[in-house]
């Protein structure tokens, strides 16, 4: 029988899956009109899994970069997820197989309501919660996005050629709470804006989500001095 704490946690954890899910329409429609098709789309959500990493994929792709150096960047913004793993590991205390699945659904909301909760079961309740409930939705809402995407056709048409950047924005200005993650993030966006005019599609965001992963580790470091 589920308890009343359980009852509470899963209603916060639902209550932050239901919108966050939702915004995967976004990328669907992205996704198929900068130029791929329904089932790529859908199997970036259910392969990577990863907003930011995602649109950034998107956004190289779209302006004509190599796939290559989309998906570099995508992975060099899904690093910090290599940290919440860390930070989660001795909470949730995963053995075996479950780890694998554990590690799919690995993100910035289920990692902040586990890490919110005050013991290893409540954590437990909230981190698959949220990531699953996050993970079906957030899928079910790509398919969605990309079937209307495709029936919109180019984006020039109605102005979307803009919208990777918009939508990627929206994604990660909530996250940017404090002067020291604003501080990164105008470091790497000044990187990657001065590289534009002087370097192929692609490069800019790497070099630029590269200078900003190296200066938040070394103020980071400063800071927990």
């Amino acid at each position: 029988m589920t308890e009343p704490t359980d009852r509470r946690i899963i209603a916060d954890s639902l209550g932050v899956a239901v919108p966050t899910g939702a915004y995967g329409i976004s990328f669907g429609a992205i996704g198929v009109t900068s130029g791929l098709d329904v089932l790529q789309t859908c199997l970036l959500s259910l392969l990577v899994f990863t907003g930011a990493s995602q649109f950034a994929f998107i956004g190289v792709v779209a302006s004509g970069g190599n796939p290559f150096a989309g998906a570099l960047t995508a992975l060099l913004l899904g690093t910090r997820n290599t940290f919440y793993g860390i930070s989660l590991a001795p909470l949730l205390r995963l053995r075996g197989a479950a780890r694998l699945p554990a590690a799919h659904v690995v993100i910035d909301e289920s990692t902040a309501m586990a890490l919110g909760q005050d013991d290893t079961r409540s954590a437990r309740v909230a981190f698959w919660w949220t990531g699953v409930g996050i993970l079906v939705l957030w899928n079910l809402f790509t398919l969605l996005g990309a079937l209307a995407g495709e029936a919109i056709g180019d984006p020039r048409t109605y102005g979307l050629d803009a919208a990777v950047g918009a939508a990627f924005l929206a994604l990660l200005w909530p996250r940017l709470t404090t002067w020291h993650a604003r501080s990164v993030a105008l470091v790497g966006a000044a990187v990657a804006t001065g590289l534009v005019p002087l370097s192929p599609a692609g490069v800019p965001i790497i070099a630029g989500g590269a200078v900003a992963v190296l200066v938040g580790l070394l103020t980071q470091k400063e800071r927990a001095a």
